[in-house]
């Protein structure tokens, strides 16, 4: 064979490390009496809850995609502070984005975030099909045409009707990618009706076994997904021992070909 026959090295595989992580807007809950007999702390400032969003930001580091549900966007809650910025910040992330949904007077501003050690070529967001207006999902891509990386962040509605149509959408955007990546708190696990149907129209394909992380004082139930396509092989997905909020974070390592989405960056200064 001449050596203008050979055919060029495969590029190596590269490793990821994303986490999924519903923070309650900084707030911690150990019990389910709390969600009643602390009430008032959810829609108040606290300095409880900058510590709770300092320790999280301790554990970001070890990750190069994030993606964050129930994030502050800004509001009396979080003393007006964009929960998704000072994480990334603090942790000393290069990349952020948010998507904010649901607000309510200057109370509490729902988002979904994202934090990433890589660049994000385009950051998309999608409402989301409910009864009451305020879910959305946020679409970062990584690369350019068949090498991108899609991640989808989202959170769910309890309904399983609106979860259903809202996964309908969510399977329309990421069918025309290759290398997708669906993380978030989907409040189902993945063998209901209306996952069945994600799966079946488009490249996602269910975990290889459920992670609990609901609630995470007593973790029963797999509502948080890190959900990929079959052309990402995940190597291991893992709850994080430690308890943010009320549910843990779901965390997983994959690896994708080594052409897929762009090198990680290095904090710029």
């Amino acid at each position: 064979m001449n050596r203008a026959d050979t055919p060029p090295p495969a590029a190596p595989e590269r490793r990821l490390r994303l986490l999924s992580c519903n923070i309650l807007a900084g707030a911690s809950v150990q019990r389910y009496s709390e969600y009643v007999t602390r009430s008032l702390n959810a829609v108040l400032p606290g300095r409880s809850k900058l510590d709770n969003l300092d320790r999280l930001a301790e554990v970001l580091p070890q990750f190069d995609v994030i993606g964050l549900q129930e994030v502050d966007a800004g509001s009396l809650r979080s003393g007006f502070l964009n929960q998704t910025r000072y994480l990334a910040e603090a942790a000393g992330m290069p990349f952020w984005s948010h998507q904010p949904n649901r607000q309510m007077a200057r109370l509490a501003h729902t988002a979904n975030g994202l934090i990433s050690r890589l660049e994000p070529s385009s950051v998309l967001d999608y409402p989301l099909p409910s009864r009451i207006r305020g879910r959305g999902a946020l679409l970062a891509r990584f690369g350019e045409g068949r090498d991108a990386l899609a991640v989808m962040i989202a959170h769910l509605s309890l309904s399983a009707p609106a979860r259903a149509r809202q996964l309908g959408l969510i399977a329309e955007v990421l069918q025309d990618y290759t290398h997708a990546v669906l993380m978030g708190d989907l409040n189902t696990d993945a063998h209901s009706a209306e996952m069945k149907h994600l799966f079946a129209r488009c490249s996602l394909v269910p975990p290889a076994q459920a992670t609990p992380t609901f609630p995470s004082w007593r973790p029963r139930r797999a509502l948080d997904h890190i959900l990929t396509s079959e052309a990402i092989q995940v190597d291991k997905m893992w709850a994080l021992p430690q308890a943010f909020s009320d549910h843990l974070p779901l965390a997983a390592e994959i690896r994708l070909p080594g052409h897929v989405a762009p090198r990680p960056h290095r904090l710029r200064r």
